[in-house]
């Protein structure tokens, strides 16, 4: 079995697959051969013993154990905890972890400038898209940040937009206006809000589907006609409201992680 462990600044998602003796995950759906999945803070004092701990934990639900794992595929942008997951399968396995950096193969070519500063979910994100899509293709991931990347026809990344995400963005409204306070995050009844937690929730949900709409309108402008998936913890609440995604895909990280540790293990 393969953990797929991509680490974000707030949460990890961590992703059980079962590894396909008889061919590879090129082709396939994200869910194809996913065991389970779990979503954890992302804590950067963490030890790779308490992280190894609750990896074990996840498992036992399943009825297995670290014991039971054939190999972990990483991308991280914390490099503390990076270093904690290398830790832990230094301590708790008999192998090194495929980690999304300098040197690992993905099967895919960065036209960035500096192509070791593009994160590795962003990498992770364009491999599994461009897998099940093609290219072009533009990727909105709904994280931390809010990204939109693209990959070429031939299945180059071309590079992106970054902004900052919705739970970053809400946190920030509310600590600098002392008359907002938090509200949960879902599709208010109306656009002209009717309250100030409904206003708040209007200019929150559906100012960042217009937001992502207006950027892959300007992709688009260079690149031509793309498809447009979605990922990230909130893309299912964005998705149904953008006028132009076609695809959502919750796993499409997990997906691409899995596909780069086929092309080094």
């Amino acid at each position: 079995m393969l953990l797929a462990i991509d680490a974000g600044n707030t949460q990890t998602v961590v992703g059980l697959y079962e590894l396909d003796d008889a061919g590879s995950a090129a082709g396939r759906r994200p869910e194809d051969g996913l065991l389970d999945h779990w979503r954890i803070a992302s804590l950067a004092d963490r030890t790779s013993d308490e992280m190894a701990v609750l990896l074990q934990g996840f498992l036992a639900f399943r009825g297995h154990a670290l014991d039971d794992i054939d190999g972990v595929v990483i991308s991280s942008g914390v490099p503390r905890i990076t270093a904690t997951l290398r830790d832990l399968a230094d301590g708790y396995l008999d192998f090194d972890p495929v980690v999304i950096e300098p040197g690992v193969r993905t099967g895919i070519a960065i036209q960035y400038e500096n192509p070791k500063e593009v994160g590795a979910d962003r990498i992770a994100n364009a491999v599994g898209a461009y897998d099940l899509y093609g290219g072009p293709t533009i990727i909105a991931d709904f994280g931390t940040a809010t990204t939109c990347d693209a990959v070429s026809e031939n299945g180059e990344y071309l590079g992106g937009a970054i902004a900052p995400g919705i739970e970053i963005s809400m946190d920030a409204l509310v600590g600098r206006a002392a008359a907002l306070r938090a509200v949960e995050l879902r599709e208010p009844r109306h656009v002209l809000g009717k309250s100030t937690v409904e206003s708040i929730q209007s200019g929150a949900v559906y100012g960042f589907a217009a937001q992502v709409d207006g950027l892959c309108d300007r992709i688009q402008e260079e690149l031509g006609d793309c498809t447009i998936v979605s990922t990230g913890g909130l893309a299912d609440l964005i998705t149904p409201l953008s006028r132009r995604i076609q695809h959502v895909e919750p796993w499409l990280t997990l997906h691409g992680l899995r596909l780069v540790y086929e092309k080094n293990a």
